[in-house]
């Protein structure tokens, strides 16, 4: 077998590895783009996504949302910018500023990747880092491992078209957002303020300050579900406004929000969740305790007040899950 000269430099060397692996997954992921039809690279993707999600936006707040340098934002943002995909606009009542935003064929694209190419990159990506814990440099060894195994392109191609999928917040999904939770609400409850403001805010209220909106979809119903992630105080978030709609429900899409709104949590740093609920919600309880939620009256007493229908609370404790 022959040597990884550059594994064995140690850590020392852990950006070039890094790099390394990034230019393989991403060579991966762009075979698949093109396969697809989708003129980007991935490198490009968290640009488009960044600005998808937070609307027109100046380089430096681009550059500094992806805690990136602002040269190599600026370099990728000109390839868009030639591709039609971002054009600047600028900002009415000051002609000397402008902000960044994606065009019509950039919102289209935007589309394509989160309905045809991010549902099979992600689960491909997921099963390479399946189950790692323990010293980094031994995970990293192992992903690079796996990748020698089957690459990242013969996993995407080996799950093939999913039947479900999780996309992010954009304002074309707004009103499904609104009226997903609304129609659950109101058949079991009654709409309150603080339903009404996050539901008509959730990027002010939720995305701005740091949140997650998450949808479900599918090939033929479309958006199916949706869940939030809300920062709260005290480095608590709290998990809010989860439904599904009800020609979906059977097909198990509150359990595959749920496991991917958590997914985001972790991958976001986010290790204080918990959630708000009503016993009358007793499937839903038992979901939450399935996947790790615990009742707890701390959080009862600290965010219970919220909502007059609250008389359950839970924190996420993925070990005792």
């Amino acid at each position: 077998m022959e040597v990884d000269l550059l594994a064995g430099f140690g850590v020392g060397f852990l950006g070039s590895r890094l790099k390394r692996l990034a230019e393989r997954m991403q060579a991966d992921a762009a075979e698949v783009a093109r396969s697809l039809g989708l003129p980007v690279q991935p490198a490009q993707m968290s640009l488009l996504m960044t600005i998808r999600l937070h609307g027109p936006t100046t380089v430096g707040e681009l550059a500094e949302r992806l805690r990136l340098a602002q040269p190599t934002v600026t370099r990728a943002l000109g390839a868009l910018e030639r591709e039609g995909l971002v054009e600047a606009r600028r900002i009415p009542g000051d002609q000397r500023s402008k902000r960044l935003a994606l065009t019509d064929k950039g919102e289209t694209l935007m589309d394509r990747i989160q309905t045809y190419l991010l549902p099979r990159i992600e689960p491909a990506a997921a099963e390479l880092v399946a189950g790692l814990s323990g010293d980094f440099m031994q995970g990293l060894a192992k992903v690079e491992a796996r990748l020698d195994e089957a690459s990242l392109l013969t996993r995407i191609q080996a799950v093939g078209a999913p039947a479900m999928w999780v996309r992010d917040f954009s304002d074309d999904l707004a009103e499904a957002f609104y009226r997903i939770n609304a129609d659950w609400i109101s058949d079991m409850f009654s709409l309150e303020q603080t339903d009404i403001d996050l539901l008509s805010k959730p990027r002010e209220l939720i995305l701005d300050k740091g949140g997650v909106v998450l949808f479900a979809e599918t090939p033929d119903l479309g958006v199916v579900g949706t869940a939030a992630l809300m920062v709260s105080k005290d480095g608590w978030v709290e998990l809010t406004k989860m439904g599904v709609t009800p020609e979906a429900r059977g097909r198990k899409v509150g359990e595959f929000l749920l496991a991917k709104t958590l997914e985001r949590a972790a991958s976001l740093g986010m290790d204080k969740v918990y959630l708000l609920t009503n016993r009358k919600c007793a499937a839903a309880i038992h979901l939450y305790e399935k996947l790790g939620f615990v009742h707890d009256a701390e959080i009862m007493r600290l965010f219970g007040s919220r909502y007059e229908r609250c008389d359950v609370a839970m924190a996420y404790q993925p070990t005792r899950g």
